[in-house]
């Protein structure tokens, strides 16, 4: 199918994975509708892909509160139509001991990165099933199937993503709207900086393995075209859901010895 001209919405697309991925889509001749909390940021990446002769509009919210993703539905089908293709890229981490986790952050976690993803799709998906071909992608992460000590939180929601996705995949079958889901490795964005700034947050010891952000781009646009239930990415992550089958019980006693030497403390 020829994307040109076909619109994609990418929440998080302020920085990172969403701001990358906004930028390489636009080059392939899409039209991005760009969402996130930080309006000056969603301007100036507008203003890049305009000058490179891209189409991007912008939509500033919220996504941890429900009323504001609403409002990104109807902003978008009242003044726009439809998007071909939906990118649920927003998510952040946390990294520490569960029992030092701010309950706010906690709160927050799950509703951008579990709650914003199952009522956008939700409130898209009935339009998208009118179009000739759709496409739902997540930005998952292999701590969702191989769940570690720190990120107690996070792979929990990646689980639940996996899940969510595989279920959907499975629905649509022979309808003309996939779902897939891209099974990250560490990524080279502000996830790291941000894990830092929140309370009670550490440093995550996966930043040294990260990759650059426009391996996952190109991931999209690889299943955008191609579509299939899962990508890895790098694609030798496919093995790691060996490793929480043939070395848990390794990592249930060297995880906890790795998260102590990170954080520096012992559980209460």
């Amino acid at each position: 199918m020829d994307w040109t001209n076909k619109t994609a919405l990418i929440t998080g697309a302020s920085s990172g994975i969403g701001a990358v991925t906004a930028r390489t889509l636009a080059a392939h001749g899409l039209q991005v509708i760009l969402v996130a909390r930080r309006e000056e940021r969603l301007q100036e990446i507008k203003r890049e892909i305009l000058s490179s002769g891209g189409n991007a509009e912008v939509i500033q919210a919220d996504l941890s509160i429900e009323s504001e993703r609403e409002f990104v539905f109807k902003e978008i089908v009242e003044k726009c139509c439809c998007p071909d293709i939906l990118i649920n890229n927003a998510g952040f981490g946390w990294y520490g001991y569960f029992s030092d986790m701010p309950l706010e952050v906690c709160r927050n976690m799950i509703e951008v990165d579990i709650s914003a993803n199952v009522h956008l799709t939700r409130l898209f998906l009935p339009e998208m099933l009118k179009k000739n071909e759709a496409r739902i992608i997540s930005i998952g992460s292999i701590a969702g199937g191989m769940p570690e000590q720190g990120v107690a939180v996070y792979s929990a929601c990646k689980s639940f993503l996996d899940s969510f996705s595989t279920a959907l995949y499975r629905e649509l079958k022979g309808t003309s709207t996939t779902v897939s889901v891209i099974r990250c490795g560490p990524v080279k964005t502000e996830f790291f900086d941000h894990a830092r700034s929140l309370p009670n947050g550490h440093s995550v010891p996966a930043e040294r393995l990260a990759i650059p952000a426009e391996n996952i781009a190109n991931g999209i646009w690889k299943l955008i075209r191609y579509p299939r239930r899962v990508r890895y990415e790098p694609f030798y992550y496919i093995f790691s859901p060996l490793l929480e089958l043939f070395f848990g019980k390794i990592i249930d006693r060297v995880g906890p010895v790795l998260l102590r030497k990170n954080v520096k403390k012992y559980p209460r």
